[in-house]
């Protein structure tokens, strides 16, 4: 028989490290060359946003069958899974020749994502249960995210400037090979958490199925309005997936893909109505301000990219700073902070005009934005995984990732409607800025409604008191 790897808390946090630096990179890496793959592959105007929606919704659409099947058959297998269809998707899209084959490649991107994230996350609480070790661990998860997210911008403008666009897909495969060698050398397999029926397999086409058509009718409202018949029609036959999806949640004999039961934790229905504000905002950020820097200043790939390094740096900044912070404060405190500078960042943002200069215009907003965000991104996945039973970890880390992903594909969607509006038909820079400036603002509403999120559903908490407490206070809320 072969033996078993131990368990090894630093292999186990470095390979999720790397899978979370590749999955936050992948959202934001295309950002920066979307004119060129336009240009590339015969994209329109209205059709490019589905390189990342396509992305955003399977992954955020199966991320709660990916937790349930980790949970079902083992969070390493199905991790390394995971890696396996997201490195040669990723292969695929860079290997595309007309606009279908990218975005079959970006949604199967996203199942691969679906499948390994929620896993990671689990390997992660499982190995970091509680204390300090806890904090500390989440810290560094909350800054690959952050740095995969930010430095996605950065790299993506330096490959697409230099090399070709193709490799904003390609940069992924040496990454997912990286991390499947970490995970399948320093992570035991382990028995797996949950036992009994298939997961099902339905509710989980039923919630993608549901917010792809929410975010198509939302997405051609710059063809068709609002009280249309095509946007009614569609928008009705979204809500009645989403109904159907619900329904099934509550009757199937399978083992539904989240316990409905489990939002009555104030701290899992918080963590994760805030998660998915922020991440409308933040994903339609991103999105705004890279469009702005080339199409408003004319500033080329690279240019973009390197413009955006200090918002990266802030980002790890401010994540550093939370896990400081987070010895002396409670996570919903942090949540309140981190949401307010946020959105101050992002008003500021708002602000932008047709002949700024990234001194003025994109230096400030981009450092406190960043900060802000950074603080906001380790607290919220305490709160939302800690104190959830063993069996569930796999379900409450793709609830909260599923969270994220529908509010980054819903956000973008209905920001960037409205932005496509007060751009109008005439596609000037100052229209285009126009358009840019009102979804930087309204992205600051989002991260306003958070806070209001924090303060009214999470409770009250104290922080942690020393390294050996066996229930972590601060990332252990009381649950309803």
């Amino acid at each position: 028989m072969t033996q078993q790897p131990t368990v090894r808390p630093g292999m186990t946090l470095a390979a999720v490290a790397v899978v979370q630096f590749m999955v936050s990179l992948d959202l934001s890496v295309v950002n920066v060359g979307l004119p060129q793959i336009a240009t590339g592959l015969g994209f329109g105007e209205a059709g490019l946003t589905w390189v990342i929606h396509a992305y955003a919704l399977t992954f955020g659409g199966l991320l709660l069958l990916g937790g349930k099947a980790a949970d079902r058959y083992g969070r390493k297998r199905v991790l390394l899974l995971g890696l396996a269809l997201f490195g040669l998707a990723s292969l695929a899209g860079g290997f595309a020749q007309e606009p279908g084959q990218l975005v079959a490649a970006r949604a199967a991107q996203g199942v691969g994502a679906a499948a390994l994230a929620p896993a990671a996350l689990a390997l992660l609480t499982r190995t970091f249960p509680s204390g300090r070790g806890r904090i500390r661990a989440f810290g560094v998860w909350s800054a690959a995210n952050a740095a995969g997210g930010a430095l996605g911008v950065l790299i993506g403008g330096l490959l697409t400037e230099y090399a070709d666009w193709r490799w904003v897909m390609f940069v992924n495969v040496p990454m997912a090979a990286c991390a499947l060698a970490l995970a399948w050398r320093g992570v035991a397999a382990g028995a797996p958490a949950a036992r009994g029926g298939r997961p099902d397999v339905l509710g989980g086409l039923l919630v993608t199925a549901g917010m792809t058509l929410l975010v198509f009718g939302v997405v051609r409202t710059d063809r068709y309005a609002w009280t249309s018949a095509a946007t009614l029609t569609t928008l009705a036959a979204a809500v009645a997936l989403l109904a159907a999806f619900v329904q099934v949640e509550r009757t199937t004999s399978r083992e539904p893909l989240v316990r409905l039961g489990l939002f009555a934790n104030r701290s899992v229905a918080g963590a994760n109505l805030y998660n998915l504000l922020a991440g409308a905002a933040m994903t339609s950020a991103f999105y705004f301000a890279s469009l702005y820097l080339q199409r408003v200043l004319g500033k080329g790939p690279a240019a973009t990219g390197v413009m955006f390094l200090p918002f990266a740096l802030a980002i790890v900044a401010g994540s550093v700073l939370a896990v400081r912070l987070g010895y002396r404060f409670a996570g919903r405190t942090l949540l309140v902070a981190g949401g307010l500078l946020t959105a101050t960042g992002l008003a500021w943002f708002g602000l932008i005009s047709v002949d700024g200069a990234f001194a003025t215009d994109i230096l400030g907003p981009s450092l406190v934005t960043g900060t802000g965000f950074g603080l906001c991104l380790g607290p919220v996945v305490s709160l939302a995984t800690a104190g959830v039973a063993p069996h569930e970890a796999g379900t409450a880390s793709g609830l909260l990732s599923s969270s994220r992903q529908i509010g980054a594909s819903l956000g973008l969607a209905a920001l960037g409607a409205a932005a496509g509006h007060r751009t109008g038909q005439d596609v000037t820079p100052r229209s285009l800025n126009d358009g840019f400036g009102l979804g930087l603002t309204l992205g600051a509403g989002l991260l306003l409604a958070a806070v209001v999120i924090a303060l009214t559903v999470l409770r009250r908490s104290a922080p942690p008191a020393g390294e050996g407490r066996a229930e972590d206070r601060e990332l252990v809320p009381a649950a309803d």
